[in-house]
């Protein structure tokens, strides 16, 4: 039997990998408009039903933030960073 026909065809999985839930800044200005809210955490996040318990959250950068809000997760995007800070927010990574 030739190799190739030995060799099993299908691709690579990365048990390594690490997977994050993506959170959006327009989705944190909601919550900040709705709650007037002034920090934004694992907990507050899971209350609201964004992510489950298991997650590691990424804050990313569509949207636009408008207030101060102190935003803590486990990673997060450059433009997000960038979007955070320009408008009087912190930054804190987990």
């Amino acid at each position: 039997m030739p190799l190739q026909r030995r060799v099993p065809k299908f691709g690579f999985k990365n048990f390594n990998r690490v997977e994050f839930a993506g959170v959006n800044l327009d989705v944190i200005q909601s919550l900040v408009e709705r709650d007037n809210a002034t920090i934004i955490d694992f907990a507050y996040l899971r209350l609201h039903g964004l992510v489950s318990k298991n997650d590691k959250v990424k804050i990313l950068g569509r949207g636009e933030l408008k207030g101060n809000v102190e935003v803590h997760a486990h990673a997060f995007s450059k433009s997000a960073i960038a979007s955070i800070e320009n408008a009087g927010g912190k930054v804190v990574s987990l």
